[in-house]
């Protein structure tokens, strides 16, 4: 089966989702010995590259002509080292190891609600997009640029506008950085998805905000999601200025909740250590059977690296 022909494939018998067949309900794909890579180091690109070897290789995941939707973290205009956005390093690591597997084009896209010329400034990736012209930086700024898909298993969100920029990747990664929220205990892999629809607002006003990210898990699945640990926004996030720890850590793996539980670990949140059950939106989308939070039983390689 081809790789965009996945859309009902984890979900047959509930009716098509939208057209964004290639992204959403996305394949899964075999489990290697490795579940969660958590990578530290003083070199990002190494330690990225270290990461996604550990769980197969870039090539795992996307194949030679692909074109791959990169979702960082680009919606703060604040430099890496204040942690609120994802490291521009990281970004370039993982787009040239797209490259490198052969892919026919990168895009790395984000929805700054209005401020992406400070944002891309201020966060270093105007810096990267003039140094890499492999890479294609797309600001999502017009409700034109959006269209509604349904969530056959919302459970408060039953319709959500997405960027029709999906519709064209075969590929899609998550980058998100790893921070304290004010709302959402902490921000990670499930709650950078909400950089990708129009009106973000009706989670914090019409919805159970927790419940309406893990309904996000239902139908944006990443095939791989990378968490950038190099900078970590210990208080006052997600905006900061807040405490930031360098740890200098990458997190990778398939299943986007069992990433952000390994993201728990690795930092004092609002000065306290926070269990993955702690965090609303994942013990939710946990308990409805999205993926796991419990790294217990999962094959976790932990790695430093020179």
């Amino acid at each position: 089966m081809k790789r965009r022909t996945f859309i009902l494939s984890s979900i047959a018998g509930i009716g098509a989702l939208s057209s964004l067949d290639r992204l959403i309900a996305s394949p899964h794909l075999q489990q290697r010995a490795v579940d969660i890579a958590i990578i530290t180091g003083g070199d990002i690109a190494k330690n990225v590259r270290a990461a996604v070897e550990a769980m197969g290789g870039m090539a795992r995941f996307v194949p030679k002509g692909a074109i791959v939707f990169l979702k960082p973290n680009m919606s703060f205009p604040n430099p890496p080292e204040m942690g609120t956005t994802t490291h521009p390093e990281v970004i370039r690591a993982v787009a040239q190891l797209c490259l490198d597997a052969g892919a026919k084009r990168v895009i790395a896209a984000d929805f700054p609600m209005g401020r992406a010329a400070q944002c891309f400034e201020r966060s270093g990736m105007n810096a990267l997009a003039a140094s890499m012209k492999e890479l294609t930086f797309v600001e999502i700024k017009e409700q034109a640029q959006f269209e509604t898909i349904e969530l056959p298993l919302g459970q408060e969100v039953k319709t959500l506008d997405v960027p029709r920029l999906l519709r064209k990747a075969d590929v899609f990664i998550n980058l998100p950085t790893a921070k304290v929220h004010s709302a959402t205990t902490v921000s990670f892999g499930l709650k950078n998805l909400m950089g990708l629809f129009w009106d973000r607002r009706r989670f914090h006003v019409d919805f159970n905000l927790h419940n309406a990210i893990a309904d996000l898990a239902t139908v944006l699945k990443p095939q791989l999601t990378i968490l950038d640990g190099t900078y970590l926004l210990l208080t006052n996030g997600p905006q900061g200025p807040g405490k930031t720890e360098q740890a200098n850590t990458i997190i990778a793996g398939i299943d986007p909740l069992a990433v952000d539980a390994a993201g728990c670990g690795i930092g004092m949140w609002n000065g306290r250590s926070t269990a993955p059950g702690d965090v609303k939106h994942l013990a939710l989308a946990s308990e409805r059977g999205l993926g796991s939070i419990d790294l217990s039983g999962m094959n976790v390689q932990r790695q430093t690296i020179g």
